[in-house]
């Protein structure tokens, strides 16, 4: 059997004998390390962060806050972690921690995990100030948030002989191959495409794992336990960004806070939406490739990808083909995927739209499940009329959908209120949500005409095109 290898801390472990459904808090805390804490096992509450030492999207080697309680110990295999122990000790406080003391801690249950937030960004390469949606994954019940963005303003730039921060002049360690078993159980992580159709092959009821933050909620919360996992991180097709004149393709792979970097300034409807799905703690290892795998309903990302007009790249053991994002879902969690086959990328036409738009309705404005969300993308002729508009929408239907008879309603009509009330009309009769504990069917009727609307009204501000 393979053992999981890792740096932990500076120094290497080796870890064998567990089940790889084990997370890493879990571990840590059987291992003695009790500094991060567990206040809900799915990724909300942040006291369970650590750092993953990993590159960003210029290469650069930074630290990334994770949270420990969806990391899947065999996914650290030739990774580097750095837990709130690492960072200081009592007779020695890192800066973070000690700017904490002053007021910014009471109980102390969050207290690591901010540590861990606050220390991650206080490394971060090229900070200028300090960026407090660092902290918007980490919760706090007792102390108030006001002491601790007073922690966070008021520290510095690391000392330069810092040995954390020297840490950062040498590479970010790459995911190795594994092949991990404890008795009937195993986790694979290929590192090649031909290798992960090989795992398929002898295991085709395996589960495929990237970033974890969904699948380790249903091990964490609903015991769920899967013979075979498969992790496909380390394979390169499936981790690149790609850009040429015709194409955006994202690798299935890619974490949604490297995307986030990638996309800044260049495709606003994209880059609209990512500060809006989860924390950042999450987003630093959730992935597009499972946010459509999954096929939620209320999935973020779907509806922004509907309305760019995105295409599916699928492989198999027999070759590639393109899907277009309309026809990839095609029931309630269900996809077009077929046997052995995997989402390699997801590949977005150019040019971008002109104009777009993405809302998100839920009981918290950021680190929430929608209720409803829609995506809107709008390109003008000359004359001012609609030359093409693409309105997807979550949360309203089985699937993420289109709302096909309303766009055919608005081609080739004045971009004025006039022709979005007649469009409206058509809208409200367009979906026939549920109700659930999010909302009720009439609120979310109600929501989906009212985002349309709103659209319009945003729109003619940003197009400056006369209502």
């Amino acid at each position: 059997m393979q053992p999981i290898r890792f740096t932990l801390n500076g120094k290497e472990v080796t870890v064998q004998g567990v089940d790889p459904h084990t997370n890493l808090l879990t571990w840590l805390r059987q291992s003695g390390l009790t500094g991060s804490k567990e206040g809900c096992a799915e990724g909300e509450c942040g006291a369970c962060a650590v750092a993953l030492v990993r590159p960003d999207a210029a290469g650069r080697t930074r630290y990334e806050a994770v949270n420990s309680c969806l990391l899947l110990l065999p996914s650290l295999h030739a990774q580097e972690v750095v837990t709130v122990e690492g960072i200081g000790l009592p007779e020695k406080l890192h800066p973070v921690q000690a700017a904490m003391t002053q007021g910014g801690s009471q109980c102390g249950y969050c207290t690591p995990g901010f540590v861990v937030s606050l220390f991650a960004e206080y490394y971060r390469p090229g900070r200028e100030g300090f960026d407090l949606e660092a902290l918007g994954g980490n919760l706090c019940r007792c102390t108030g948030y006001r002491p601790i963005r007073d922690a966070a303003y008021s520290l510095g730039t690391p000392d330069p002989e810092d040995p954390l921060r020297k840490r950062l002049e040498e590479p970010a360690p790459a995911p190795g191959p594994l092949e991990y078993t404890l008795g009937s159980r195993r986790f694979y992580r290929p590192t090649t495409l031909q290798g992960l159709f090989d795992v398929l092959k002898m295991h085709p009821q395996a589960r495929l794992i990237a970033g974890g933050t969904d699948l380790a909620v249903e091990a964490n919360l609903r015991f769920s336990r899967w013979d075979v996992l498969v992790s496909v991180e380390a394979i390169p097709e499936m981790g690149r960004i790609d850009w040429d004149a015709d194409n955006l393709e994202i690798g299935a792979a890619v974490p949604l806070s490297r995307i986030e970097e990638e996309v800044r300034g260049k495709l606003p409807l994209l880059e609209e939406l990512l500060p809006l799905f989860a924390s950042r703690l999450l987003r630093n290892r959730a992935t597009l490739g499972g946010n459509l795998g999954t096929a939620s309903p209320i999935g973020d990302s779907p509806p922004v990808l509907l309305a760019l007009g995105a295409l599916v790249r699928v492989a198999s053991a027999t070759g590639q083909r393109l899907v277009p994002i309309d026809e990839f879902f095609t029931g309630y969690r269900k996809t077009a995927l077929g046997p052995g086959e995997v989402i390699l990328s997801v590949q977005i036409p150019r040019p971008f739209p002109e104009i777009g738009r993405f809302y998100k309705v839920a009981k918290r404005h950021q680190d929430d499940i929608s209720t409803v969300a829609g995506a809107f993308a709008l390109e003008l002729a000359d004359n001012g009329t609609v030359s093409r508009i693409r309105i997807a929408y979550g949360g309203v239907a089985a699937t993420p959908i289109r709302a096909q008879l309303t766009e055919a309603a608005l081609v080739g009509k004045p971009w004025n209120l006039a022709a979005v009330q007649a469009a409206s009309r058509v809208l409200a009769t367009e979906f026939k949500p549920i109700s659930d504990q999010r909302g009720s069917a009439e609120y979310r009727s109600a929501m989906v005409v009212k985002l349309l609307e709103k659209f319009f009204h945003d729109s003619t501000l940003a197009a400056e095109v006369p209502a």
